[in-house]
C-alpha cells in the first residue's frame, strides 16, 4: 500500500521514545513503506531490552528489538554529525524522532515530520523523558486499574508507546494523503499523554453524565446498573480465566437462558437461574444481592470447566463470552491460524513466529520482508541508503 513512500526513522535517547518510535516505523514497513533505521554507533536503547534470544545480552537478539525493526533497513550515523542525518532525510516524505531532532520550521516544505514524545512538543513538560509508568499515571490510565479500594495497578506489560506509535502512524498517513492537494507537509506533534487518554473516553463520559468518577473494580464491571450494583467480569475456571457477565438485552437475555440450559445438562442445580424469566430479564435493576446470588450459581458452574470447555460450549450455543487467553493461548489460537496470522522468520538460524499485520488488504496479510537491520558500527562516508 506504501510502496515508494521513504520513511527516515530516528533512534530515540530513552527506550520509551526508541519504543514509540520503532512501532510507529514498523507499522509504515509493514504497510509497504521503505524505513530507514538511522542509530548512533552503540545502537537504539531498545537493543539492550532483554530477554534475548539465546538468553544472553546481544545486541542483534533482543526479543523487543527484532519485534519492534523487522522490515527495515538501517544506518549508522554519529549523533554529532548532523551532515550525514541530513543528507539521509533529504529524499524522505517521513521522518520520525523521538525529540525535536528535526526543526519542522526549517524542514523541507513537503517533508512531513512525525514527533513522538511522552508529553507532546509544546507545554510545561515538553520534552520531558518519561517511562510507561509515567506516561500511564499521566494519562489516568493507571487510576482506572487495580481492585476495590486497592492501590492502582500498572499493566504488566508496556502499553502507551505502542498506543502513542500507533496514533503517531495514522497521524503521518493523513499527512500524505493532505501533502497530495496541499503540496507541503506538517508537524505532527504526538504526544503519549494524550493518546493514552483517548484510550478510555467511556471514564470521562460517565464522569460527566453520572457525576461519578469511575473506580478501580478490579473483574467487576461498571455502567450494567442504574442502582450502583456490580457485575463480575472476569471468572476462575478449571485451567485459568473467562470472561463473562449476566447481562440484559436481546443477546444477554438469550445468553442467560442458554446458561441456564447448560448448566441443567451438566446437572447443575441453578434454582435462581433456572426460574429467571429471561425475556423479561434486566440487569439494570438488579440488586447487589440479587447479582451476587445469581453469580454464586455461575460460578460454581464455571470452576468445573476448562477455557477450552467453556467456550465450545459459548460457541455451540451462540452465547457471549471468551477464555482469558495467556501466550500459549494466543499462539494456538485457531482463529488466528486460519487467518495466516503467524509468519515465521529466521534470526540468524532461530526461527520464530511474528505477528502478522493487523489486517488483510484483498485477502492478503503484509509479508515480514526482511529480519531487523544488524548494528554495523563502520559504513563507507556516502553509503547512506545501503541495504543492511
Amino acid at each position: 500500500m506504501l510502496d515508494g513512500l521513504r520513511v527516515v526513522e530516528l533512534a530515540g535517547p530513552d527506550i520509551w521514545g526508541a519504543a514509540a518510535v520503532a512501532h510507529c516505523g514498523r507499522i509504515l514497513a509493514d504497510l509497504g513503506a521503505d524505513v530507514l533505521k538511522v542509530e548512533p554507533p552503540e545502537g537504539d536503547p531498545v537493543r539492550h531490552v532483554p530477554p534475548f534470544l539465546g538468553e544472553r545480552p546481544d545486541t542483534e537478539r533482543g526479543l523487543l528489538w527484532i519485534a519492534l525493526n523487522a522490515n527495515k533497513r538501517g544506518a549508522v550515523v554519529e549523533s554529532r554529525d548532523r551532515a550525514r542525518r541530513d543528507e539521509l532525510i533529504a529524499d524522505a516524505d517521513i521522518v520520525l524522532q523521538p525529540s525535536l531532532v528535526v526543526d519542522p520550521a526549517n524542514a523541507d516544505q513537503r517533508l512531513i515530520v512525525v514527533t513522538i514524545t511522552p508529553y507532546g512538543a509544546t507545554g510545561p513538560l515538553a520534552q520531558t523523558p518519561a517511562s510507561d509508568l509515567e506516561v500511564t499515571a499521566a494519562s489516568g490510565s493507571l487510576w482506572l486499574a487495580g481492585e476495590p479500594g486497592g492501590a492502582p495497578v500498572r499493566t504488566t506489560l508496556p502499553q502507551s508507546p505502542f498506543w502513542t506509535g500507533t496514533y503517531a502512524a495514522a497521524g503521518a498517513l493523513l499527512a500524505v494523503i493532505a501533502r497530495r492537494t496541499s503540496g507541503h507537509g506538517q508537524h505532527v506533534d504526538v504526544s503519549g499523554q494524550q493518546s493514552m487518554v483517548t484510550v478510555h473516553p467511556p471514564a470521562a463520559v460517565f464522569s460527566d453524565v453520572a457525576h461519578e468518577e469511575h473506580m478501580r473494580l478490579g473483574p467487576n464491571l461498571l455502567g450494567r446498573s442504574i442502582v450502583g450494583a456490580r457485575f463480575r467480569n472476569i471468572w476462575p475456571c478449571a485451567d485459568g480465566h473467562v470472561s463473562f457477565a449476566i447481562q440484559g438485552g436481546p443477546i444477554g437475555r438469550h445468553t442467560g437462558r442458554m446458561l441456564a440450559a447448560w448448566m441443567a445438562e451438566r446437572g447443575f442445580v441453578a434454582p435462581l437461574l433456572r426460574s429467571t424469566d429471561w425475556d423479561k430479564f434486566d440487569n439494570r435493576t438488579l440488586s447487589q444481592a440479587d447479582v451476587d446470588a445469581l453469580e454464586e450459581e455461575v460460578g460454581s458452574f464455571f470452576r468445573t470447566l476448562t477455557k477450552r470447555e467453556f467456550f465450545e460450549g459459548v460457541i455451540a450455543r451462540n452465547m457471549l463470552g471468551y477464555p482469558v487467553a495467556d501466550a500459549a493461548d494466543i499462539y494456538a489460537d485457531e482463529q488466528l491460524k486460519a487467518r495466516a496470522f503467524w509468519q515465521d522468520v529466521s534470526i540468524d538460524g532461530t526461527t520464530l513466529s511474528f505477528p502478522g499485520g493487523f489486517a488483510l488488504f484483498d485477502g492478503e496479510r503484509p509479508a515480514i520482508r526482511r529480519p531487523p537491520p544488524a548494528l554495523v558500527t563502520t559504513t563507507p562516508a556516502r553509503d547512506a541508503l545501503r541495504t543492511r
